[in-house]
């Protein structure tokens, strides 16, 4: 936990934002994963609540009443029966205390409090859930069914998290740094094991093993694949193959719940082809140019469009694209190699505040998803303001069965050598990513030591 007065403040501000109503922010629940008494380990609270309350404790409910100035944490103190098993644990009225909370109430009076509000005709806020559990308990509490809640959770509610939690404190930075240590090990410890011959799931439970000996748990499944063209390539149990490439996108979650997310791709053998190079120093020139483009005022989607068009050029350098760069990258034709946005929000979830709802985090007002394929995945297009830490991984992939359907349908050809694509389907995939945090002027890693992006670097730290 931060200090008390962190969460007690938060909460204030979340009161002047709302204005008015009961605002209920649930906490998660133990998750079975083959049984009531097998738990996925180790527990992950929502992270609403974890920001505003700061209790870890599965089984609890945050009430802020704005109209009469009232916070209440409801929640049943473990019996004696859970103190055998799991030991003791503070109290809930110890854990409201902790958290500056001034009540406390049983789980039952959850029920009670809401029919209260309800029979004023108050406005009850709450976050779109994204648990089953969570979704019953709102049912019973509301009335409102399962597949309704998403349009009835409170815009006025999701407005005001969104707003505090996209700008990170000097504090929270502190928290990304400390993931961005474990993701240093997490990463090297995957380039150091590299070699043709092991299998991708020995690299990747290693990593996976770096996330929990110095944090709390991954951020995300890691990813580690020689299939570097498919975007969530899990450790499958193939070996490592010289000549091949593998992608690493692996990051790390702090004891408080800030994480970490970077993605490296390296030659198996440790030393990129010419073919691999060429194609990796273009990933590598994108990733470079938003580090001098992202600073506070700027579109992140016109970032986004800047790297689409550098990428689009140096590929017709090569021949894999060609005719006008504007006209290509408005027809969407780069998207056959970079079929995602280039970054997201970054904080207590990997994907910032995801369950949100994108449109609310990544776009406002002045900015809009869009339709086109590829640009369609960006989930950052809204303008960056100073204490923003969004992700840079732009990324490049042959895809064959795509390529196969675009070539078949005749898509963008006017853009696109299928001739020589055709050579590339058996290339995979390269994305390079950091987490960066916008600043004055700018904008900087996430992370003081650098896991090695360069090529240069990169084939002499596999080479120790």
């Amino acid at each position: 936990m931060f200090s008390k007065e962190t969460y007690v403040n938060r909460r204030a501000e979340l009161k002047k934002l709302v204005k008015s109503g009961v605002i209920i922010l649930f906490g998660n629940n133990d998750s079975p994963a083959n049984g009531p008494a097998n738990g996925y380990d180790p527990f992950r609270q929502d992270s609403s609540f974890l920001y505003y309350f700061g209790l870890e404790r599965d089984g609890l409910v945050g009430v802020i009443d704005i109209d009469n100035d009232m916070e209440t944490l409801v929640g049943n103190d473990i019996d004696i029966d859970d103190i055998v098993w799991f030991g003791s644990v503070d109290s809930v009225h110890d854990m409201a205390e902790q958290a500056g909370v001034a009540n406390t109430a049983p789980m039952k009076s959850l029920q009670i409090i809401c029919n209260n509000a309800l029979r004023a005709k108050r406005t009850i806020h709450f976050l779109p859930p994204y648990r089953f559990d969570t979704k019953l308990q709102i049912f019973d509490l509301l009335g409102i069914h399962p597949n309704q809640q998403k349009e009835a959770a409170s815009i006025d509610l999701i407005k005001a998290v969104v707003k505090m939690r996209s700008t990170k404190t000097e504090t929270e930075i502190e928290e990304l740094e400390k993931a961005a240590v474990i993701g240093y090990k997490m990463h090297t410890t995957a380039m150091a094991l590299t070699k043709p011959g092991v299998t991708e799931k020995f690299v990747g439970a290693h990593v996976d093993c770096m996330a929990k000996s110095y944090g709390k748990m991954v951020s995300f499944p890691t990813i580690y694949t020689q299939h570097g063209e498919i975007m969530h390539g899990n450790p499958s149990y193939n070996e490592l193959e010289s000549g091949r490439l593998v992608l690493c996108d692996a990051g790390a979650e702090t004891r408080s719940g800030y994480c970490s997310d970077n993605t490296r791709t390296y030659p198996v053998n440790g030393k990129f082809t010419q073919r691999q190079l060429e194609i990796y120093q273009i990933v590598e020139a994108c990733h470079d140019l938003t580090l001098k483009l992202a600073k506070p005022g700027v579109k992140y989607y016109d970032v986004h469009m800047s790297i689409c068009k550098l990428m689009t050029d140096r590929l017709k350098e090569i021949g894999l694209m060609k005719g006008n760069t504007d006209d290509a990258v408005k027809a969407g034709a780069h998207a056959m190699f970079l079929p995602h946005g280039l970054g997201h929000m970054m904080g207590m979830d990997v994907h910032d505040m995801e369950a949100l709802g994108q449109i609310y985090v990544g776009f406002d007002e002045e900015i809009q998803p869009v339709d086109q394929f590829g640009t369609n995945c960006l989930r950052m297009g809204r303008r960056l303001q100073k204490g923003f830490v969004v992700t840079d991984e732009p990324g490049i992939y042959f895809i064959p069965a795509l390529i196969d359907e675009w070539k078949a349908k005749g898509l963008h050809k006017d853009f696109i050598n299928y001739d020589l694509l055709e050579t590339y389907k058996d290339f995979g995939g390269i994305r390079i990513e950091d987490d960066v945090l916008i600043t004055d002027n700018g904008c900087r890693f996430i992370g003081k030591d650098r896991i090695p992006y360069h090529p240069k670097d990169i084939e002499a730290f596999m080479a120790r």
